[in-house]
């Protein structure tokens, strides 16, 4: 059984998280996609050492910030534990492609990122690359926008790698388990998003910054993120600390409409407002009628 807790960010997920764990006695999954990094705590807002004691956590520091995790491997581990606890699991987190590798069993090509080949490709003009896409692999090319640089290379990658176009590899094969999936809004998401940058300025996110800066230089690319972007810019005396905290404001509102856009569009996510002095009581009400039919289901079983 799996319950996903989705939706922009800074709505106030890890907190609903942490009481429906704890009500349930289950495991929390992050579905962040630089969560699973270790050092990146503060500008990633991880889960507190107090939150993660109470309930426990996984997908969290699973890898160093100079390697990189694919979303098959991600899937991969998210799998195996989903299938490894009696108690229903909890999936929360606002990376969406993440969500969805696994609430809709995506089928992913083992392919890691190959740079070289990358910065190749992408010393190329976007028409022409689009031009080869269209003949190793015309069915990707109609689903990609011929202006889409970033999934035309990623196509065109898998087939270089493999020698079998992506879209021969791609599929979906959804999970048999129950599913419900939860999303989260607010209208006052501005506000938020000033109070969390405030905070993680307040536990350090400066020092964090120049941390993994001496230690992994300014090329790491986890620095190029959201948060870490724009202190590295303070840090370098390119803006001040309050202009890097509006740049952070900015561009984390920009982030949210996107992931706004993203879950929007999936239907079969059930939307509460963040901002209601309810919202425990009714989600705690939706995961009771979930867990009752899923029983059902199973032919009064307990789940």
């Amino acid at each position: 059984m799996l319950i996903v807790i989705c939706g922009p960010t800074a709505t106030g997920k890890s907190e609903l998280a942490l009481e429906l764990g704890k009500r349930l006695n289950s495991v929390i999954m992050s579905a962040d996609s630089r969560q699973v990094y270790r050092e990146l705590d503060i500008g990633t807002a991880k889960p507190s050492k107090i939150y993660r004691q109470l309930v426990p956590h996984y997908l969290i520091d699973i890898c160093e910030p100079t390697d990189t995790l694919t979303l098959a491997q991600y899937q991969a581990q998210a799998q195996s534990l989903i299938a490894s606890f009696a108690s229903p699991c909890l999936l929360v987190g606002g990376t969406g492609l993440y969500i969805k590798a696994i609430v809709r069993g995506l089928k992913i090509p083992p392919v890691s990122p190959q740079p070289k080949l990358r910065r190749d490709l992408a010393s190329l003009s976007q028409p022409l690359l689009y031009s080869f896409l269209c003949q190793v692999d015309s069915r990707a090319a109609q689903k990609i926008h011929p202006n889409d640089s970033l999934r035309t290379i990623r196509a065109l990658e898998v087939f270089y790698v493999t020698g079998i176009p992506l879209s021969q590899q791609q599929g979906e094969n959804p999970p048999s388990y129950p599913l419900l999936q939860i999303g989260l809004d607010c209208d006052n998401l501005v506000d938020r998003i000033k109070t969390r940058t405030e905070k993680m300025i307040g536990e350090g996110l400066v020092e964090e910054v120049a941390t993994l800066e001496n230690k992994y230089g300014w090329d790491l690319p986890l620095l190029d993120t959201l948060g870490y972007r724009e202190m590295k810019q303070y840090l370098a005396g390119e803006v001040s600390l309050r202009d890097a905290k509006d740049l952070i404001v900015l561009h984390t509102r920009q982030f949210a409409k996107r992931q706004r856009t993203w879950f929007r569009a999936y239907q079969e996510i059930e939307w509460f407002d963040g901002d209601s002095a309810a919202l425990l009581d009714l989600v705690w009400r939706r995961v009771g009628k979930f867990r009752a039919e899923a029983q059902r289901r199973k032919g009064g079983r307990k789940i």
